[in-house]
């Protein structure tokens, strides 16, 4: 007969932070996601807008461009693909590696980053910031830190 090691239940404290943690994520990310819509764009859209916005040259590439936004090469091509369908994106050869493509924002994409970067700001100290006590921030940043540690650590491992 085989013996099975079950991880010990979370006790009620452990399950409220951990039920807390999940209802606020996805309710901040529902809100953002629908804050950004009259402008046309998604979460994803905006952080790649953001990545690109905050690279060198205005680019990246594409297998650093998913590492960053934790996609996978598929999935991130057809987003490309979507963004470059509205101008806000190009895609680009790596000339020191045949095989290599960069992202790039457009001029249309940094005028697109500039019109909803205050919006959506707006909507980060609405719905998260503005609802947090200073120091309740740092301590949130501070609890946080081990734990994006650890998955940034093991991404390789996923």
């Amino acid at each position: 007969m085989e013996t099975e090691t079950a991880a010990p239940w979370l006790t009620d404290t452990e399950q409220c932070a951990w039920r807390t943690y999940l209802d606020a994520s996805r309710l901040l990310t529902y809100q953002l996601e629908k804050d950004l819509q009259p402008f046309g764009l998604t979460m994803n859209d905006y952080e790649i807008l953001v990545n690109l916005s905050e690279s060198e040259d205005r680019r990246m590439r594409m297998s650093d461009l998913a590492a960053a936004t934790l996609q996978s090469k598929s999935r991130l091509s057809h987003q490309i693909t979507r963004m470059e369908n509205a101008g806000l994106v190009r895609r680009e050869n790596c000339e020191s590696d045949r095989r290599g493509l960069y992202a790039v924002l457009t001029d249309q994409g940094g005028d697109t980053m500039k019109q909803v970067a205050p919006h959506h700001v707006e909507s980060v100290r609405k719905h998260f910031i503005g609802l947090l006590p200073p120091e309740a921030l740092t301590e949130l940043s501070t609890s946080l830190t081990p734990v994006v540690e650890h998955l940034r650590g093991s991404r390789g491992k996923l």
